[in-house]
């Protein structure tokens, strides 16, 4: 059986509305390339560098990644308006959509097929994205797709060219041959390509199994020959016939144009006026314009529309190289002023009073502002009320206020406790010791969880060293902010001295606290200052007791308790004081720790300490 190539993809299209529920490798190739067309247009309007474009470009690595792991390859036909695969539609390009269509591209520059394989890098998929719009050479914008990849020679990433397709046609008097009963859903055009070329060199004969080639014969007259010949006079084109069903299709297509909205016809309008327009004076008034659609769009929160448009005046140079100056100059403005203070204010208006909108594009549209943007996006960032909200904004200020982190640290003084919280997240994202210091300052914050927050902030961009600061916070008022200082206190990665710890243990309320923390501040204190609180429980052993004598030979036994475990001479010396000096409960809590402190360690070593489940 043969087929014209051509009618064998319209084939395909057309048997896609019979077919059943899509299987899960086509609804992965799916979301591949619609994130592929996304990733293929950031890049070429705002370039590589830009922070969406490598974002789009980073998920949609990692995407591809996991479809290729799964399924080994990712293959495709391409038509001038859609990509096939297994005769589903894997990727239609929108109504309007132009060059700017990933299926037009691709088949404008000659492509039929394309395949990505297992193994391909990320540096791969980079070239191939700069190969989609020729951003690899500024020298070789004129050479198409096809020849960037041959020049490569990626083995990761394979094509089927018009050309070759042309010229496997041409072996069959202007025919693809199939071979009976196969499909493309079966196999790729590459394989039918191959499994041509090999029918060719074994002389194209048949014997009448389906392949689609008649007998041949030597008479002039028989059917074959006047098949033959009546082959070489048609054109090579199929005639399509309209059925009713294609018929009622157009109509709803009509249909829905007719009942598209006013915005998206202005927009069109306005498109068309941008690219055709040489008035000088019409150009000046329709910029203005457009600086008035993109307040429009803030106010209406319509932030997928307006990532378009500024998709759109980013090109513009591209599509309108023929502008004036001024014009450029005007151009710049409107893009440059996307982060201007009243429009960001329009977008926090727009957020608190919608507290459940649709925020697809905000992320973008934020990213696409220009650093100068930041004290306005700091302003939005204490103002909006949703958490969700405040959570893009902050994604937003740690890629823009990187290099310029002033205005985010004179916040932390802010009086807006979640506000704050949200700066302090930001600074931990940068990954910086030198900002530990302003965090520090807010270890008397009134807000608990701003404190709670601080120890966090500490613990991870200063995992080690002085814990002065973090002594007071063992006396907050908040109980989850004294045990998360304590712990980091009790890892042993920090030193504080014990004139710091003193005006803790002198405070009235000290001797109230469960006994868990008390032997908790303890430990940290051994581990932090170590011999220098040795004379301190010496004197908690040793002292008189005229009043609370419970509550005081409790803590002395403690006390023991840590000095047996400290094991160094200068606590054993307080220990044989407190078993000679002390009252009967202690001495005998000084005489069990001193047992444990001559037991060697491990290694060795006296003094191996108890653990804190060992009674005292």
């Amino acid at each position: 059986m043969s087929t014209n190539i051509t009618s064998a993809q319209e084939m395909l299209a057309a048997a896609v509305a019979a077919r059943g529920a899509e299987d899960p490798e086509i609804v992965s190739i799916k979301r591949v390339l619609k994130l592929l067309d996304k990733t293929a247009k950031s890049n070429r309007t705002y370039g590589a560098t830009n922070p969406v474009a490598q974002k789009f470009s980073h998920q949609l690595f990692e995407e591809l990644t996991v479809h290729l792991t799964t399924y080994s390859k990712l293959t495709f036909l391409v038509q001038r308006t859609a990509l096939l695969c297994k005769e589903y539609v894997v990727y239609q390009a929108e109504q309007d959509g132009g060059g700017e269509s990933l299926a037009f591209k691709l088949y404008a520059d000659g492509i039929r097929e394309l395949s990505l394989h297992q193994g391909l890098t990320e540096e791969d998929l980079g070239f191939f994205l700069d190969s989609l719009w020729g951003g690899l050479d500024p020298g070789k914008d004129d050479d198409d797709i096809v020849t960037r990849i041959w020049e490569r020679n990626l083995s990761s990433l394979s094509i089927v060219t018009a050309e070759e397709v042309a010229k496997a046609s041409v072996g069959n008097e202007g025919y693809f041959r199939l071979d009976g009963g196969m499909s493309l859903s079966d196999s790729t055009l590459r394989e039918l390509l191959d499994r041509e070329r090999r029918r060719g060199r074994d002389g194209g004969s048949g014997t009448g199994d389906g392949d689609g080639a008649e007998p041949a014969s030597s008479t002039t007259g028989t059917p074959s020959a006047v098949s033959t010949a009546r082959n070489r006079f048609q054109s090579g084109l199929v005639g399509y016939e309209v059925t009713e069903d294609e018929l009622a299709s157009l109509a709803r297509e009509i249909e829905i144009e007719s009942r598209q909205d006013a915005l998206s016809y202005i927009l069109d309008a306005m498109t068309a006026i941008l690219v055709s327009e040489t008035s000088p004076a019409l150009l000046t008034k329709l910029f203005v314009l457009w600086g008035n659609v993109i307040d429009s769009l803030l106010r209406e929160g319509k932030w997928t529309v307006l990532e378009h448009v500024v998709s759109l005046l980013h090109e513009t140079d591209a599509v309108r190289p023929d502008i004036s100056e001024e014009h450029k100059q005007q151009l710049a403005s409107i893009i440059d002023g996307l982060g201007r203070t009243e429009r960001i204010k329009t977008i926090e208006t727009y957020l608190n009073r919608n507290p459940d909108a649709n925020v697809e594009g905000l992320s973008t549209i934020l990213l696409l502002m220009k650093p100068d943007a930041v004290p306005a996006l700091c302003a939005l960032l204490a103002n909006l009320s949703s958490p969700a909200h405040q959570a893009i904004v902050v994604e937003a200020l740690t890629l823009l206020a990187k290099d310029k982190p002033d205005l985010v640290v004179r916040g932390l003084m802010d009086r807006r406790p979640v506000y704050v919280r949200n700066l302090i997240s930001i600074l931990l994202n940068w990954h910086s010791p030198k900002f530990v210091e302003p965090i520090e300052k807010l270890t008397r914050y009134p807000d608990a969880q701003v404190r709670r927050d601080v120890v966090r902030a500490i613990s991870r961009l200063r995992p080690n060293g002085s814990g002065i600061k973090l002594v007071p916070l063992t006396n907050d008022q908040d109980e989850s902010v004294r045990f998360a200082a304590l712990k980091l206190l009790m890892s042993g990665q920090y030193t504080a001295p014990f004139a710091h710890w003193s005006p803790l243990l002198s405070d009235d309320g000290f001797m109230d606290r469960p006994i868990t923390e008390r032997r908790g501040i303890f430990q940290a204190m051994r581990v932090s200052c170590g011999d220098e609180a040795a004379p301190y429980w010496q004197g908690l052993m040793t002292g008189w007791a005229w009043t609370n004598r419970r509550k005081k030979d409790e803590i002395a036994i403690l006390a023991a308790e840590t000095l047996g475990k400290l094991g160094t001479p200068a606590a054993i010396a307080a220990l044989e004081r407190g078993a000679k000096k002390g009252r009967a409960a202690v001495r005998q809590a000084c005489r069990v720790a001193l047992m444990h402190a001559s037991k060697p360690d491990r290694d060795g070593r006296p003094g191996s300490p108890p653990t804190d489940g060992e009674p005292s």
